[in-house]
């Protein structure tokens, strides 16, 4: 590295650690997601923006979330749209203050954090929603909304928003808006052939997490369902203790699977989603022209996810193919084949129908939901 780079390095971390010290670090983060250069007029001016919408707002908002920034770039989860959208759609009354990267936990310890109103807002998978609103544990039935399209169809749908919504606020949460990631897929480690079809999978160590539905499902394909805490799963894979895993091509680039893999078929069986959840109470105490802004930044930012998808898959399967990964998009009879295997219409999944959806009458309508085209277009792999 010349001296001219080393100088300039040292710079933008002076500039950033500068800036966090003097508690811009929502302005610091977000100049650098967006590609800012770090010199200290760039920085000064980020951080005066940001000052400034914080003296002028009424209420401050606290939205934490597990991934960095700029992850968005691979897993579109559009938080520093979010940020501005809820800013400027409120007209400048509510600040948001991101907290990201896990500042303040990850995963269902977020979700309790918004449910207790210790911050205002969260982002987490709808697994980790599922334990304080069950009903919303319907999505992980296979091939019921697996695919964007029907995950997106579901979840906007009138019925999905009068049987799932009401018993999300019963725990004291709104649903701000759902997050389209990618369905989950099969990731085989290296050492093991491409999985196409259902037989592909016997033998096969499958690592799923404590969902008796997931377990279940990878039974019902042929594969052993092997048990293993999402923290162990990258050594499990590299030492042969598990052969497979299923998250989303974006969540597998996130937490470094690259070098680990050999092939990763799009299956499109169960979507790996998220929401951002919000504390009800709080959202009820603002004026109405600000919940009214609220609801109006998160349909901005709903629509801004689904047209990221793509883009952010792209970028994972780049970073991907450059380790050697071999990627299988499967035809509607290869799909059909699964579905045919472990899908939701086997009599196998009648009672997790009837125990979340309340009737099995209720889950065919929130099925045919899933299968009628909404109001929004997204990309499927």
């Amino acid at each position: 590295m010349s001296n001219d780079i080393k100088e300039l390095k040292s710079a933008e971390r002076r500039n950033f650690l500068e800036l966090v010290g003097k508690g811009g670090f929502t302005a610091a983060v977000a100049a650098g997601a967006s590609g800012v250069l770090w010199s200290s007029e760039a920085v000064a001016q980020t951080a005066k923006e940001d000052a400034e919408r914080e003296r002028a707002a009424e209420h401050t908002m606290t939205i934490a979330t597990s991934y960095i920034l700029g992850a968005s770039r691979y897993f579109p989860l559009q938080q520093l749209d979010l940020k501005e959208n809820i800013q400027n759609a409120t007209n400048g009354k509510v600040y948001v203050k991101l907290a990201p990267n896990g500042q303040l936990g990850v995963g269902s310890v977020l979700a309790q954090k918004a449910q207790a109103g210790t911050i205002q807002a969260a982002q987490h998978s709808l697994s980790n929603f599922a334990p304080f609103a069950p009903t919303v544990d319907l999505i992980n039935l296979p091939y019921f909304c697996g695919s964007n399209q029907r995950f997106t169809n579901l979840v906007s749908s009138d019925i999905w928003k009068r049987e799932v919504h009401p018993k999300v606020e019963a725990n004291g949460f709104k649903a701000l808006f759902y997050v389209v990631i990618d369905p989950r897929t099969v990731a085989v480690r290296k050492g093991i052939d491409k999985v196409i079809a259902p037989g592909d999978l016997s033998g096969v160590k499958f690592r799923v997490p404590g969902s008796k539905m997931l377990q279940q499902y990878y039974r019902l394909v042929g594969a052993n369902p092997t048990p293993v805490a999402w923290g162990e799963t990258p050594s499990a894979i590299k030492q042969g203790v598990a052969d497979a895993l299923d998250p989303s091509v974006g969540a597998l680039y996130a937490f470094g699977f690259a070098d680990i893999l050999s092939h990763i078929t799009f299956t499109q069986a169960v979507p790996d989603s998220q929401v951002y959840s919000c504390n009800l109470e709080w959202f009820k105490s603002m004026p109405r022209d600000v919940q009214e802004g609220i609801d109006f930044a998160s349909e901005i930012t709903t629509q801004q996810n689904l047209a990221k998808v793509p883009a952010a898959r792209n970028f994972a399967i780049g970073e991907f193919k450059k380790a050697g990964v071999e990627f299988h998009s499967l035809s509607r009879d290869q799909l059909g084949e699964w579905q045919e295997a472990g899908g939701y219409q086997r009599s196998e999944w009648d009672q997790f129908k009837v125990d979340l959806a309340g009737s099995m009458g209720t889950f065919d309508r929130l099925a045919e939901a899933a299968g009628t085209m909404g109001r929004y277009y997204v990309h499927d792999a």
